[in-house]
């Protein structure tokens, strides 16, 4: 008995044990010294039992199956786990925890090393990819987006400023005869900050600077104070990631309501700016077809296709480093509770759920098809056929046909 101690005690060692509640520490070490689980048996019922407090599920403790053999038991857990998994979620009663009700982070200013110029930090050869550049002009986010990898490269507490970000961007060598397409997105949020530190009118300034570049903003706030107050180079687009009512609410916390972020996309657009919309995640849970319709009908009956320049649709994926962050929480998230699919390396939504997905935001988006560019977000080059109808051979391809759109629309010279 004591030598099997000894093995549990070794097999909790760096797992999320700790952190269930002592009634739930309590019943698995007494069931794994019944029935001899395994190392890798104990490591994965713990990770189990952490996600079914995350969902805010029945608790391990109400789910064990009775049995008296080991791999019975075992089998049982894991089908009733995944069945949980696999059901479409509903947040009807799902209550939240530990959510923040404020932006709390502290603000640092410094000299970085190097430029944060670079390709899109999720860029694979095994998906799709539009080649985007990624411009790191502030580092970490003030938003708690529960599916973020954000939070799994910065410190999320802390916003980080270059204080020689403007003469970097100054002293930024590019080809004046190639079209670019850069991306202020994917290291923070482009607008929550406003001008702090004189990050927007540094970019103002690039952008305009060099008109080859297309500069996109990709936001879910609505603090469009600065650019309704100055002059918008033509070759600025801004994007807001759009998501239901029923996700914004429980899974993007802190950032604007749905309404107000289209209401700031609608002024931006008034002021002659091309803007554009994600939708990425598109997140399956009870009748969340019926609620993204009403958002894609919202879209249309708000903006014309020529104000708009893109419409993206990707969804959940998630590397481990992220999984493991998101079980490090002390909240609840039904984020993780899908069916986990291996995409290139990642885990993701099966096939089929994707091709549903997908296909009925493009589709319902029909009378937008001839004049706007629609894309998928990383994803198998096999997924497009099945949705968009169309498909890309290479990534250059794709990148060369979404340069040539967004060139059209801002009606810039296209070079390549």
């Amino acid at each position: 008995m004591n030598s099997y101690i000894d093995k549990f005690n070794n097999s909790i060692n760096n797992t999320f044990y700790s952190k269930l509640p002592p009634a739930e520490q309590k019943f698995i070490k007494l069931k794994s010294l019944e029935l001899k689980f395994s190392h890798q048996e104990i490591k994965q019922i713990v990770d189990m039992a952490r996600d079914f407090g995350m969902w805010n599920e029945k608790s391990i403790v109400d789910i064990f199956p009775e049995h008296t053999q080991k791999r019975v038991v075992f089998a049982r857990l894991r089908k009733a786990y995944e069945d949980i998994r696999s059901t479409p979620n509903s947040y009807e009663n799902f209550e939240l925890k530990n959510i923040p009700t404020e932006q709390k982070y502290t603000f640092k200013t410094e000299n970085k090393d190097g430029f944060g110029l670079g390709l899109c930090p999720v860029a694979s050869e095994k998906t799709r990819c539009c080649n985007l550049l990624t411009l790191d002009a502030v580092e970490s986010c003030g938003f708690d987006c529960s599916y973020c990898s954000i939070q799994s490269f910065y410190n999320q507490n802390t916003i980080t400023f270059d204080s020689s970000f403007k003469e970097k961007l100054l002293n930024l060598k590019l080809d004046k005869n190639r079209t670019y397409h850069i991306g202020t997105g994917q290291s923070s949020d482009s607008l929550m900050f406003g001008n702090r530190e004189g990050v927007l009118e540094a970019l103002f300034e690039f952008a305009r600077t060099n008109p080859n570049v297309i500069l996109e903003f990709k936001t879910k706030s609505d603090n469009i104070k600065y650019l309704l107050e100055n002059s918008v180079p033509k070759n600025i687009i801004c994007t807001w990631s759009l998501n239901t009512p029923t996700i914004i609410k429980n899974e993007e916390h802190l950032t604007a309501s749905l309404d107000k972020r289209i209401d700031a996309a609608r002024k931006v657009a008034d002021k002659g700016v091309k803007v554009g919309f994600h939708f990425h995640p598109i997140v399956e849970y009870e009748n969340y077809l019926d609620d993204y319709k009403k958002v894609y009908e919202k879209l249309l009956q708000t903006f014309s296709a020529k104000e708009v320049a893109l419409i993206s649709i990707g969804t959940l994926t998630f590397i481990k480093p992220v999984i493991k962050q998101l079980r490090e929480r002390e909240f609840r998230s039904k984020i993780t509770q899908m069916p986990f699919e291996d995409a290139s390396g990642k885990s993701s939504y099966p096939h089929a759920i994707k091709v549903e997905m997908f296909k009925h935001a493009y589709d319902s988006f029909a009378p937008w098809h001839k004049d706007v560019f629609f894309y998928l977000c990383m994803e198998d080059p096999e997924i497009w056929k099945d949705t968009l109808g169309y498909e890309y051979s290479t990534n250059n391809d794709f990148e060369r046909a979404m340069l040539g759109a967004y060139a059209k629309k801002l009606d810039m010279e296209f070079m390549l």
